[in-house]
C-alpha cells in the first residue's frame, strides 16, 4: 500500500468557516498495470450504442436539517468526509441517465457548496459595485469583500503579505503573466528554461511563444522508469544558463508528486527563479509558499470549490514590483498623461480594468478514499494505469489515468456517462507532448474531491466492469 498525503487542514476550520479551499483529503496511490497496452482505436464506429434517453432531474439543496450519516457507510461509528460534505453540494443530488450522479472529473473541475454560491448571490444582490473607485457604500463594501478575499488568499498559501497575491481570470493567465511581464524582460539568446514533458499545455505554449521572441531555449526532463518527470535528471540539467524553472506540484495527469522544495532549493544554487503551477496540489494538500520559497505560484479558483473566471498568482513581493505591466487599463495606473503612464504598485499594477469581483468574493468563501479508488481500480481486468507505482517514499494524487485495452477511452466515458450516470474524463488532458512520450493518444482520467464517498468509488468500478463487458461482447 502506497503512503498517501494528508492535509493538516480540517473540515471544521476550512469548510465549514468557509475561509477558503477544501484540505483533510488524502491523496491517491495508484499503480501501473500492463504497461504493454498502449494501441487505443476508436470502437464507436464500430457499435451503435442504444442508449436511455437523457433526463436530469436535479433534486433541491438539502433541509439544513438533513441526517449527513442516515445510509452512511463508516469505519467504525465514524462517518466520512465525503458524507459529511456532501449535504452543502446541491449538485451532487441528482440523476442522470436513470442513475445517481457519480462525479468522477474533478481534475478538470469541481463543484461548488453552498457557502460559495450563497457568497456570489450575496454579492450581486447586496453590495454589487467596483471596486477600487468609488467613495459610496456599495462601492466601499464591494472593495472591502474583494480585498478580505485577497488576504484569506494569502493566509491559505501563507504568503507574507497580501500584495503578494494577483487576481487573474485563470491560471493560465496567470502564467502568461509571468510569461510575458518577466520573461520578455528577463530572458534572452543563451538563457534555458526547464520544464518536463508533462507539464501542462497552459505551462508550456506562453514559454514556446516567449522563447521565439527573445531566442531563450527551452529544455525539457522526460520520465523516469517509474513514469514520473526524473528529479535526478532535472538537477543535472540546471546550470548558470537556467533562468526559470517551470515545474507542476502534482501532475494532473500521472497523479505524480513532485519534489518541488528541493527544485527550488537546486534552481535557487543556480540563480534561477522558479514558476509551481499548484492547479492540482492546492485544493488537496497544504501549500506554504514561504516554506517551498516560490518565486511564482499559480491556482485556479474552479478547481478548488471556488467560481470559475478567477484564479491567483502568487509572486515574491519584490518581483512583482521590479516587472513592467501586463495589460494596460484602469485600475493599474497611477497617473495618465498624453505620452506617457506611471504604474500603480503590485497587485493593482497587474489587475488592469474591472476584475472578477463576484467570482473573487466566491474564492474567499472556497477556501479516504485514495487506496480504496486504487485498490478496486487495479483489480479490473486489462486496466493500465498511468504514473508511479506507490510505496513508503513514492505518493500520488487523487486521480487515476488508465486505458482499457481495445476500448477508446472517450467510448468509455461516453458508456459510462449514457448508462451509468457516471461522469469521468477522456483525451489528452491538455498534456499531448505526455502522452505522445507515452505511446498514446487519449486517456480517461476518474478524479477525486473530498466529498466523494466510498460509493462513488464502488460505483465506478462496477460501472466500469459492465463498460468492458459491453464492448468485450463485440470481439
Amino acid at each position: 500500500m502506497g503512503r498517501v498525503l494528508s492535509s493538516t487542514h480540517t473540515w471544521k476550520s476550512k469548510i465549514m468557516t468557509t475561509t477558503m479551499a477544501m484540505g483533510g483529503v488524502k491523496l491517491l496511490s495508484l499503480q501501473p498495470i500492463n504497461p504493454n497496452s498502449t494501441t487505443l482505436s476508436s470502437s464507436s464506429a464500430r457499435f451503435q450504442f442504444r442508449f436511455r434517453p437523457v433526463s436530469s432531474s436535479a433534486a433541491a439543496a438539502p433541509s439544513p436539517n438533513v441526517n449527513h450519516t442516515q445510509d452512511d457507510p463508516r469505519l467504525g461509528s465514524v462517518p466520512s468526509l465525503g458524507h459529511i460534505t456532501r449535504p452543502d453540494f446541491p449538485i451532487l443530488h441528482q440523476e442522470v441517465n436513470g442513475s445517481k450522479l457519480v462525479y468522477l472529473d474533478n481534475a478538470a473541475t469541481s463543484q461548488k457548496p453552498a457557502a460559495v454560491l450563497n457568497a456570489i448571490q450575496k454579492y450581486y444582490e447586496s453590495y454589487n459595485s467596483n471596486v477600487h473607485r468609488g467613495v459610496h457604500f456599495l462601492s466601499a463594501k464591494a472593495t472591502d469583500e474583494y480585498e478580505l478575499a485577497r488576504k484569506k488568499v494569502a493566509t491559505f498559501i501563507n504568503a507574507s503579505e497580501s500584495r503578494e497575491v494577483v487576481f487573474t481570470r485563470n491560471a493560465t493567465e496567470a502564467i502568461n503573466l509571468v510569461a510575458y511581464s518577466w520573461g520578455v524582460s528577463n530572458l534572452g539568446p543563451h538563457d534555458e528554461v526547464v520544464l518536463t514533458i508533462a507539464e501542462h499545455h497552459s505551462a508550456i505554449v506562453p514559454w514556446q511563444l516567449v522563447a521565439q521572441k527573445t531566442g531563450a531555449t527551452l529544455r525539457f526532463v522526460d520520465l523516469d522508469e517509474n513514469e514520473v518527470p526524473d528529479a535526478a535528471k532535472l538537477r543535472e540539467m540546471l546550470s548558470r544558463k537556467t533562468k526559470l524553472v517551470v515545474i507542476h506540484h502534482v501532475s494532473n495527469m500521472l497523479a505524480s508528486v513532485l519534489p518541488v522544495e528541493d527544485v527550488v532549493l537546486w534552481a535557487h544554487n543556480v540563480g534561477a527563479k522558479v514558476l509551481i503551477d499548484a492547479c492540482q496540489s492546492v485544493p488537496h494538500m497544504v501549500v506554504d509558499v514561504k516554506k517551498l520559497d516560490a518565486d511564482f505560484l499559480v491556482a485556479s479558483s474552479h478547481k478548488m470549490c471556488g467560481p470559475t473566471g478567477v484564479g491567483f498568482l502568487y509572486g515574491k513581493s519584490q518581483l512583482l514590483s521590479d516587472m513592467p505591466p501586463f495589460l494596460g487599463g484602469g485600475e493599474m495606473i497611477s497617473d495618465v498623461f498624453l505620452d506617457h503612464s506611471t504604474y500603480a504598485e503590485p497587485p493593482s499594477r497587474f489587475e488592469a480594468g474591472t476584475p472578477a469581483i463576484g467570482e473573487a468574493i466566491g474564492l474567499g468563501a472556497a477556501v479516504e478514499l485514495a487506496n480504496c479508488l486504487y485498490e478496486n481500480l487495479r483489480s479490473v481486468p486489462s486496466v493500465r494505469i498511468y504514473g508511479p507505482s506507490p510505496s513508503e517514499t513514492v505518493t500520488r494524487a487523487a486521480l487515476c489515468s488508465f486505458n482499457v485495452d481495445d476500448i477508446h477511452p472517450t467510448d468509455i466515458a461516453t458508456f459510462l456517462d449514457q448508462q451509468h450516470g457516471v461522469a469521468i474524463r477522456s483525451g489528452h488532458h491538455c498534456a499531448q507532448p505526455l502522452h505522445r512520450h507515452l505511446g498514446i493518444n487519449a486517456s480517461a482520467r476518474a478524479s477525486l474531491y473530498f466529498y466523494n464517498t466510498k460509493e462513488d468509488v464502488n460505483n465506478f468500478i462496477e460501472a466500469l466492469k459492465d463498460t468492458i463487458s459491453f464492448f468485450s461482447s463485440f470481439k
